[in-house]
């Protein structure tokens, strides 16, 4: 499925930012891009950086990264269950209270790749699983319709968002 292929009734328009941020990709082929390409780019930060926030109010490179991981993990969450037709709405969850209870700033770079890695793996093995039917399913989440397939194309724009962000803003 490609992103452009997405109707806006699929999804929250909170999450149309992340969407636009991809242009009109196919979504396992950016998965697989996203896998090959955000390690490097985390393995190129500045170690010195690792544990830097650009104001006393923000999170470190290490806890943005982790944030970008836990929000996969709960989107994938979200996706299986719609993809396997299951109604019950799902709350939304606290970013801010994920944060500092993931030892970001504890871990090494090595081990946020290396979790990066499996994480997304596991994404591209349920996404896979998916056929078009599955991809159209939907469910409530924090309040909002999401398709199988949004879920999908909001974690790789919310990804790339946070990856802007780190460009911007702490290199």
């Amino acid at each position: 499925m490609r992103s452009k292929a997405l109707p806006i009734t699929d999804y929250n328009p909170y999450y149309q930012t992340y969407i636009d941020k991809l242009g009109d990709v196919e979504l396992m082929d950016m998965m697989q891009s996203q896998l090959d390409n955000f390690p490097k780019f985390i393995l190129s930060l500045p170690k010195d950086k690792w544990n830097f926030a650009y104001s006393d109010d923000k999170w470190t490179i290490a806890e943005v990264i982790l944030h970008v991981l836990d929000t996969e993990r709960i989107f994938q969450y979200r996706a299986l269950r719609f993809g396997r037709n299951d109604s019950t709405a799902i709350p939304g969850f606290d970013q801010d209270v994920y944060v500092p209870e993931s030892n970001a700033n504890s871990r090494s770079i090595e081990s946020i790749v290396e979790e990066y890695r499996s994480v997304r793996n596991s994404s591209i093995t349920l996404f896979a699983s998916f056929d078009e039917g599955i991809l159209k399913r939907s469910g409530m989440a924090n309040g909002s319709n999401m398709s199988v397939a949004a879920l999908g194309f909001i974690m790789l724009g919310h990804q790339r968002h946070h990856r802007d962000v780190i460009r911007s803003r702490y290199l």
